[in-house]
């Protein structure tokens, strides 16, 4: 069976076996409903029988004639089935038979209506099995001198159960008619989603391009359209990591973490650059650099490159053979990974987890982008915010984002890129700090007022020792391994570039705050 078979199957089974314990237990209520407001409905008539001045008047004077008219009215009016008044010798004053006047009550059940009790039986009397309610009748003297009864036939409330129960099964039915519709159509968005494909197929091609991504000897770098890198496999850490680069770059923007990547005149102008020799620190490397076009839209673009000594030493061995040019197509990191948990839970069987993990992750998807561009008015430092929380989320971190008000535009373009640095290196930091530890949150808020700009980056983690805050902005200092230590050194050096000042509340066990003031001039067309 397909994706979309399994849904539809799974999703009416879960609607028809709720409806039916709907159906269960709503019927019973509503049996026991129905029955107590035609209690109800026969105890207030039979109340208001009992006060009546005509009833008392004809009993005392014992006119059952005008007993009998006044009930006759109420009966038709109310729609019960009899209205019985009797004296204390349980004689008929009133009857829907004229001729059953003047005769005892049957049914057996009215002997404590007559001592003054007001209740509810069910009993079969001369017309029928019925609902009755009994009320006392007393005198202006407070003394009994009747009581009535009012019946309403358990036909009828029987009916009205039967009609109660057929509008639930109507409700039933429609529901499920929904359930199934809907069914359908969720199984449709999934497919959509998933590209047609079905799960073997999924895991068929991810197993394909991640094989293929990982085995090629060539390092390939791909970046989003803001920027950010995406991917890079196995041979393009190794190179980054012999050019002194940190050998974890995803997320990172390219301009920050390899300025000489040209990546972005890619972006611009969407031309490839094929066999171009690129420095890395010092390091040679041979570069193809092509866009990425979806739909007739730059999304991104990717680099392949390998080491200039390597070419160098194959071009002697194999002689005419042409280097790698074709490139792969760069796919998103954070989809390939959530393509991962999709699987997974398919393979599982965990199709009512999937159906809620897809959903949340187009809502979350939908709220976060909005939170972030309603509060960010640089496109590029929004996306470069939202690179980060996608980052945050592959790394289990939760990571927020507020601001109080709306960050308009710095007049000055290069003001962003000072931002996405200073920004970018905290968070990371402080991902790393959070990683292992048992809260992992980190905020980020974001603070314009008076042309000044206040960042504030909090932490969890485990804090910075008193002994290394000294240290921490030192070039090349880090207490987490080798070729490290650039981050916070970046930081200090771009806050000073732009006159601004950073304070650092730090709490071993407790987490890290650092607080930045940077002067922050914006574009007058965005001023309120």
């Amino acid at each position: 069976m397909g994706l979309r078979s399994i849904t539809v199957l799974l999703v009416c089974m879960v609607v028809i076996l709720s409806l039916l314990l709907t159906d269960l237990l709503v019927s019973s209520s509503i049996g026991k409903n129905i029955r107590d407001q035609q209690a109800e409905k026969a105890r207030t008539i039979a109340a208001i029988i009992s006060e009546s001045t005509n009833v008392k008047e004809g009993i005392e004077t014992k006119t059952p004639q005008s007993i009998q008219e006044f009930t006759k009215r109420i009966r038709k009016k109310s729609s019960v089935l009899f209205i019985v008044v009797m004296d204390m010798n349980g004689i008929r004053q009133s009857h829907p038979d004229p001729k059953k006047i003047g005769k005892r009550f049957a049914g057996g059940d009215e002997q404590k209506s007559l001592h003054g009790k007001s209740y509810v039986s069910v009993s079969k009397g001369t017309l029928d099995k019925s609902l009755r309610a009994f009320a006392p009748i007393y005198n202006e003297k407070n003394q009994q001198i009747g009581a009535v009864a009012v019946g309403i036939s358990l036909n009828n409330v029987n009916e009205a159960i039967r009609d109660g129960h057929r509008r639930i099964v109507l409700g039933s039915l429609i529901g499920l008619l929904v359930g199934i519709l809907g069914a359908i159509l969720l199984a449709n968005y999934i497919k959509k989603i998933l590209f047609g494909l079905e799960p073997s197929e999924i895991a068929k091609i991810l197993e394909e391009r991640s094989t293929m991504l990982q085995s090629v000897r060539e390092g390939v770098i791909a970046v989003d359209k803001e920027g950010n890198i995406t991917l890079a496999n196995r041979s393009a850490r190794r190179l980054f990591v012999k050019a002194g680069l940190a050998p974890e770059p995803i997320g990172l923007s390219i301009q920050e973490y390899m300025p000489t990547s040209r990546l972005d005149d890619v972006l611009s102008t969407g031309e490839s650059h094929y066999d171009e020799e690129q420095f890395i620190n010092g390091v040679a490397i041979v570069v193809n650099r092509v866009p990425l076009v979806v739909n007739e839209e730059i999304v991104g673009a990717l680099s392949t490159f390998r080491d200039k000594t390597e070419v160098n030493i194959l071009a002697e061995q194999l002689t005419g053979v042409k280097m790698y040019v074709e490139a792969l197509r760069a796919q998103s990191h954070e989809f390939m990974n959530k393509l991962h948990v999709i699987l997974g839970m398919v393979q599982m069987n965990y199709y009512d987890e999937l159906k809620t993990y897809i959903h949340q992750l187009v809502n979350h998807r939908v709220d976060e982008s909005s939170s972030v561009t309603k509060s960010i008015k640089d496109h590029a430092l929004a996306g470069f915010l939202m690179g980060k929380m996608s980052y945050a989320r592959e790394e289990s971190v939760e990571l927020t984002f507020s601001a109080d008000e709306v960050i308009p535009e710095p007049s000055d373009p290069h003001v962003t890129h000072h931002l996405i640095t200073i920004i970018g290196n905290l968070i990371d930091n402080a991902i790393d700090s959070v990683c292992h530890q048992a809260s992992k949150k980190v905020s980020v808020m974001l603070v314009y007022k008076n042309n000044k700009l206040t960042i504030q980056v909090t932490d969890t983690g485990c804090g910075i020792p008193s002994d290394t805050m000294n240290q921490i902005f030192k070039k090349g200092f880090s207490t987490k391994g080798t070729s490290r230590g650039f981050g916070l050194h970046l930081v200090k050096q771009t806050i000073d570039e732009l006159g601004g000042q950073i304070v650092i509340d730090s709490f071993i066990n407790s987490g890290t705050t650092f607080y930045i003031d940077i002067p922050y001039e914006t574009r007058r067309d965005q001023v309120d």
